[in-house]
Order: C-alpha cells, then structure tokens, then sequence
C-alpha cells in the first residue's frame, strides 16, 4: 500500500516527515483504521515499511496550503506519481485528497472510495485529506473510510 498525500506542508518541509503538522489526522487514522499496531509519530514513517506501507506526495513543492498548487503542477505530479507506482508495483495506492486526485489524474468524477482507474496492476482509493482544514471529515470517519481501505485491500490480498 502506498499512501500518497497531495504535498509537504511548511511542517513536513522543515522536518522531512510526512503529515508533520501538530493535529493532522493522518496518523491518528491510519492506527485506528488497523494499519499500524500503535499510533506512529511522523518521525517514525520510516516504520510503515515494515508493515508493507509506504509514502509519497503527488506534487514536491511544499507550501502552507494545498490551494497554492497549480493544476499543471497536479498533473506533473500524477504523471511522476504513476512513473513511481509503475517502478514500486504497490497493490494499491491511496491518495489522501480527492480533489487533488481529480486533478492529478484527469477524473473529475471521482468520489471517495475506490476508482475504476488501475496503475497497471496498481488498484486507487481516494481517500479524504486529513488535514484539519477538511473539518467535516470527523476524525471518527476518517478512520472509518481509512477502514474500509484496509478491509477491501486485506480481502483482495489475504483472501480473507
């Protein structure tokens, strides 16, 4: 699984961890979703690997809010993004930022949830920024669509 969030905040810049800022959802989602055996610190994404995780943005430029990005900068984005998961073969990616999806991609119909699009074998989920600028995704439903993510994947994989 390769998570992918839209780009660096000023935060993750200056640290060199994804999802840095103090209050962003992600890492509180990804454990309660199942995905990681306790809460990991942004500090500690190197540990995802271990657990068959991975990390990534779809645009490099960091900035303090995700509507500073250009739309070709989204789209260049998407193409390294799929040269990426071309190269690492994740079974699935996850995008954190539907509307950077749509624009990263060309799809201005996705919704959160699993795409029709492939990355060659690479299946997508759109999933909900987690940053505390998208309030109306609760922390609790976050966790929950994080959770379905998890179960689908874990059936595909796992046969379960």
């Amino acid at each position: 699984m390769l998570f992918c969030g839209i780009n660096p905040g000023l935060m993750t810049a200056a640290t060199g961890h994804h999802f840095a800022r103090p209050g962003n959802r992600f890492w509180p989602a990804l454990h309660a979703a199942g995905f990681t055996p306790r809460q990991f610190r942004p500090a500690e994404q190197e540990e995802l690997l271990a657990h068959g995780l991975g990390i990534t943005n779809v645009v490099a430029r960091a900035t303090a809010r995700a509507d500073e990005l250009t739309a070709q900068e989204y789209r260049e984005g998407g193409r390294l993004l799929a040269e990426k998961v071309a190269r690492l073969r994740p079974r699935w990616l996850a995008v954190a930022g539907v509307t950077a999806y749509r624009v990263a991609f060309d799809d201005k119909r996705a919704a959160i949830g699993p795409q029709e699009r492939t990355l060659g074998d690479t299946r997508i989920w759109a999933l909900p920024n987690p940053s505390g600028l998208n309030a109306h995704w609760t922390p609790t439903a976050l966790a929950q669509e994080y959770g379905r993510l998890r179960a689908a994947a874990f059936t595909e994989d796992d046969g379960a």
